[in-house]
């Protein structure tokens, strides 16, 4: 089980926190979360340490104990071995204090889709973190530059669109605000690099890419069960069989998270106003009743401990 921070366990021999060393030596990841729990593990996989940071100790210790069950399902699964899984471990410090990331030259955020959370720890970061440090958010569908209104040093903030799950989907959204610099942009991709991402440029626009393009069908998927026309299980063996999809829509939203499908559609609908992006009831149904996908065992599916459909 990983161990609350100290900053000199996070010391590594040979390596130098001097401006022109490692850019990539600790990254600070805020939230513990799905996507930031994917993040962290994926990094830390990597060879890099993780300052992992959540708001209080009951909130940190329960992602780290998330982080931990997430390798052991897929050790089952045979996706990663116990020698992995305890490199991964060892390499994340959790903690419940912005200021221990001041040494970070990345430092990602993966809390909730609210703006006002979002700028205030971008706000908070500015005060304590270091001069030429790149603050990432990852976002589905919010507007960096809106972000970067509150902040000293928008030309340091700039977006990188993960998809889950982060440790096996080898695409990242790479998203630049309206002041985000040529040089943030080329360290973030470096970085996505690092990781073994492949990094893909957008400028800002709802949605972006990924996001903009899967929603609408998520969306008609969901009318057609609502409709009737067809049960969930076979429009989701339709749409997997007929168009080679590793998994159908229906199955997708469920593995996103129903609450933040719901959330990004909101979002788009109030920023572009297309009827494509208008939630279907069936969606804000499931929501209402605590129906989130995946992460609470059932959604348009139900699942087992470890994800796997019933």
């Amino acid at each position: 089980m990983p161990e609350n921070l100290t900053l000199e366990d996070l010391q590594v021999p040979g390596t130098s926190t001097r401006r022109g060393g490692d850019p990539f030596r600790i990254v600070g990841i805020i939230g513990l979360g799905v996507m930031g729990r994917g993040i962290a593990e994926t990094v830390a996989g990597h060879g890099i340490q993780v300052i992992a940071v959540e708001r209080d100790e009951k909130s940190l210790a329960s992602g780290l104990e998330g982080l931990s069950h997430q390798m052991d399902i897929q050790i089952r699964r045979w996706g990663t071995t116990q020698a992995e899984k305890r490199a991964v471990l060892s390499r994340t410090k959790g903690t419940t204090t912005l200021a221990d990331l001041e040494k970070c030259t990345i430092i990602i955020e993966a809390v909730d889709e609210n703006y006002a959370l979002k700028q205030k720890i971008i706000t908070d970061l500015c005060s304590i973190g270091k001069e030429d440090a790149v603050f990432i958010s990852n976002t589905a569908a919010l507007s960096l530059t809106k972000l970067a209104e509150t902040s000293a040093r928008p030309d340091r903030i700039i977006g990188m669109h993960f998809l889950n799950p982060v440790t096996s989907v080898p695409l990242v959204e790479i998203v630049r605000g309206m002041q985000t610099s040529d040089e943030t942009f080329e360290l973030t991709k470096a970085f996505a690099q690092r990781i073994g991402k492949t990094p893909v440029e957008v400028f800002e626009y709802p949605g972006f890419i990924t996001t903009r393009t899967i929603l609408p069908m998520l969306n008609e998927a969901m009318h057609v069960l609502m409709e009737g026309i067809a049960k969930a299980e076979d429009i989701d063996t339709a749409m997997r069989l007929g168009y080679n999809m590793q998994a159908g829509p229906l199955e997708m939203a469920d593995s996103m998270g129903l609450d933040e499908v719901l959330s990004w559609m909101e979002s788009l609908w109030h920023e572009l106003g297309e009827a494509r992006y208008r939630p279907c009831p069936l969606l804000r149904r499931h929501v209402r009743e605590g129906k989130l996908g995946k992460k609470t065992l059932e959604g348009f599916f139900k699942y087992n401990e470890d994800g796997r459909r019933l």
